[in-house]
């Protein structure tokens, strides 16, 4: 049984096909590799993808049974947010005319995994039999 975390960074101030060219490069790849390759790519979107999956780890590592060195980033994506507000701003367009700038934001999402931690948590959840 796999157990699986995640940590999602929401209204992220660049395009989500940016931010998809980075998550490709750790998906499916050992969590602290991942970090590694992140702490020295040069996009600029690895620095915010870098704490978003240092935050998924530490989400993780809450549960006793969990260890960092099996952790595996299973699954990442990153979808479209709202434009960033700010009133009309503009920029040349063809023909005289005046287009919009259109500032991007995304949403990135990071699951990490450890497929050989058991899914329960000590505390309320164990004492119960995880049932609600």
């Amino acid at each position: 049984m796999s157990y699986e975390v995640r940590a999602v960074h929401r209204g992220c101030q660049m395009g989500a096909y940016k931010a998809r060219l980075v998550l490709a490069l750790i998906r499916g790849r050992n969590a602290s590799q991942a970090l590694d390759d992140l702490r020295h790519d040069r996009h600029r979107a690895s620095r915010h993808i870098y704490k978003v999956l240092a935050s998924a780890i530490a989400n993780a590592l809450q549960n006793p049974t969990v260890r960092a060195n099996r952790l595996v980033v299973s699954k990442t994506w990153a979808q479209d947010g709202k434009p960033l507000p700010g009133g009309m701003r503009v920029r040349p367009g063809p023909q005289g005319r005046a287009m919009p700038i259109k500032k991007r934001t995304c949403h990135v999402h990071i699951y990490v995994a450890d497929p050989q931690a058991s899914g329960l948590a000590v505390g309320a959840d164990a004492q119960n039999g995880g049932e609600e």
